[in-house]
């Protein structure tokens, strides 16, 4: 066996700043947090070339006293932990006192800090792990920490980065998250020498959401609040006619920290479950506020894994808050059309001036030199003339101008054909209609016809509805499952035998009591086949083998609960009864389904999330029409 060596000190340092500064978005995080965990009410963050080349973080906190500085470099000096017990109630961002210590070993670091009420501040330098400079220095209240050439002395791990651009979205992305989960701090993002990203800093969490995700993502939010016991669930989830493609707008804090939960995904798209649309995700900021000992956050390097000391109040609390905040903040989806808007309102000052600038020149302007002025002048669109003191209309070349002028004008130039104008009105190529929430749908319903045989065209005092009669129809059936304690069953004349495969018969002779629950009766008939006695009430004129195939298939889900499984049960069943798209239904049908549907804000979205209706008001309509401005 080789001889057993201790690693020198340089090496074991390297080891242990490698499990904390994997790049440059891990040193923007453990600095960041350190200058929350100083109180700082202002954070800047400045970084070129991805964070590689430098980084310098700005806090108006605490600051550090000259006698400490050198300690915050070492490893596992903090300020935050002084016993074994503070292990079980961390509070702060920052507490393994590793993230200076890590930082300094594999780059070159400077720092400056100064208390409030001391004369002189603290510059130190270290590189590499080796101290440098150490004084006094004249510094503004708080600390500053500027990190360069990371990796410089580690070329092994500097291979390993990704490109600029790469980088820098990896420090933006973290940069984001701690600024929405502090809102009443106000951050500054500068990246490359531009100021990319500012938060207000006035504590409400809605002005750092809207700041950092930006206006339309904000707009599709609703506020999420509730509480179990001691576990309080407060921020935003989206309506879910705006659910998403992907999980990239899903973000967990714990006592202000971003953490990554399981539990908590889990719990908030289960909640969405027969409101989003099968393969869509929902954007949502949940934050969690709990008793620090009921929470292990001290089990990854990062921290951004944590341990519950009691998952399913975490998941039944934040189920109960979405599900809740869904029924009460979610309205049925608006179609808004496309429409050409103000001249100056669809273009930047800039983008006017460049327009202005790129104008050809009249005959007459060509005739005389007359030139528009450049894009930057104060008034578009002006003529430049030689200043001189003649009084200005016996000025040669204002004369010379007015003339050409007359000439062009008698010679009947013609007026160019407008593009765009704010007089036109939205054509069939315009784009797709956009989807925005609209308020309050229980007013009189009046039945106007059904278009493609499908959409029941329907109308109150001022809205005009489109409603799916299919997804609509289907949402109604599927309330009534999900209501009765056990769904009504109608005798067949005579039993059905269906054959199924040996997955699908073992699926519904081990799940004959939920499937009683949903109102069929089977029966086991051996070799690999059920009578079917009995069927849901809702169901007529269904072909019985199919309707018992797609329940087995709904059963044979591995790691479903119970509930889930009947759950899908319900979705065959309300299907199969639901009036079909593109088939004949009678004038009373179709009246009676969009009074039901328009006077309960319940029936929004079919079980498998698609909207069931889209409003159209008469104000949008009037505007297409030129009615109104």
């Amino acid at each position: 066996m080789p001889k057993i060596n201790l690693l020198p000190k340089e090496i074991s340092e390297l080891i242990a700043a490698g499990e904390v500064v994997e790049r440059p978005a891990s040193v923007v995080k453990e600095l960041v947090e350190n200058s929350i965990d100083a109180g700082a009410k202002h954070i800047t963050l400045e970084i070129k070339r991805g964070g590689i080349l430098y980084i310098r973080v700005t806090d108006d906190g605490c600051g550090i006293a000259y006698a400490d500085v050198p300690t915050a470099f070492l490893r596992h000096a903090t300020s935050k932990i002084k016993s074994a017990g503070d292990l079980d109630r961390i509070s702060s961002l920052g507490f393994r006192g590793e993230a200076l210590a890590a930082t300094a070993v594999v780059s070159k670091t400077e720092m400056f800090t100064k208390q409030a009420g001391d004369v002189f501040g603290t510059r130190y330098i270290i590189e590499g792990g080796e101290q440098k400079i150490y004084e006094e220095s004249g510094c503004p209240d708080g600390t500053t920490v500027v990190v360069k050439d990371l990796f410089y002395n580690t070329p092994a791990r500097m291979k390993f980065l990704k490109r600029d651009i790469t980088e820098g979205n990896s420090v933006a992305a973290v940069f984001e998250r701690i600024a929405i989960s502090h809102p009443e701090i106000s951050f500054k993002f500068i990246r490359d020498e531009k100021t990319v990203l500012t938060t207000p800093g006035d504590g409400k969490l809605y002005s750092a959401v809207y700041s950092v995700l930006g206006r339309e993502t904000a707009s599709t939010l609703i506020p999420l609040a509730g509480q179990e016991g001691t576990v309080k669930v407060s921020g935003f989830v989206c309506k879910p006619a705006f659910c998403r493609k992907s999980r990239s707008v899903q973000y967990v804090f714990l006592n202000g920290r971003y953490v990554q939960s399981n539990t908590v995904t889990a719990a908030v798209e289960q909640a969405y479950k027969n409101s989003a649309m099968i393969g869509r995700f929902p954007a949502f900021i949940v934050c969690l506020e709990l008793l620090p000992e009921t929470v292990d956050v001290n089990v990854h390097p990062a921290k951004t894994q944590v341990r519950f000391a009691d998952e399913k109040r975490i998941f039944d609390a934040v189920y109960v808050s979405v599900k809740n905040a869904i029924a009460t903040g979610d309205t049925r989806p608006e179609i808004i059309l496309n429409k050409q808007p103000a001249y100056f309102g669809r273009m930047t000052t800039e983008e006017y001036r460049q327009q202005v600038a790129n104008i050809p020149p009249t005959p007459a302007e060509k005739a005389y030199g007359i030139t528009n002025s450049k894009p930057e002048s104060k008034t578009p669109n002006s003529f430049s003339f030689k200043s001189d003191n003649t009084p200005f209309f016996e000025r040669k070349d204002v004369k010379e101008f007015l003339n050409a002028g007359q000439k062009t004008a008698e010679q009947g130039v013609p007026a160019p054909e407008p593009e765009n104008t704010p007089s036109e009105v939205a054509t069939a190529d315009d784009k797709a209609a956009e989807i925005q929430p609209s308020q309050g749908e229980n007013e009189d319903v009046r039945y106007i016809g059904e278009a493609f045989l499908t959409y029941i065209i329907a109308e109150t005092e001022d809205s005009l509805y489109l409603i799916d009669k299919h997804a609509a129809h289907e949402r109604i059936n599927y309330n009534k499952l999900k209501k009765s304690a056990r769904a009504e069953s109608q005798q067949l004349l005579l039993p059905v035998s269906v054959r199924l495969s040996g997955e699908e018969y073992d699926a519904v002779i081990s799940n004959e009591a939920l499937l009683a629950d949903a109102g069929f009766e089977t029966e086991d008939f051996g070799n690999s086949t059920v009578l079917v006695r009995a069927v849901p009430g809702m169901l007529s004129g269904e072909d019985v083998s199919d309707m018992i195939v797609e329940a087995a298939k709904n059963l044979i889900i591995k790691g479903a609960p119970e509930s889930e499984r009947l759950d899908r049960i319900y979705y065959t069943v309300a299907c199969k009864a639901a009036i079909k798209g593109g088939k004949y239904t009678t004038e009373k049908e179709l009246e009676a389904l969009a009074k039901t549907v328009l006077s309960d804000n319940d029936i929004m979205y079919c079980p498998h999330g698609r909207p069931v209706a889209f409003k159209l008001t008469r104000k949008e309509l009037e505007k297409q029409f030129g009615r109104r401005i």
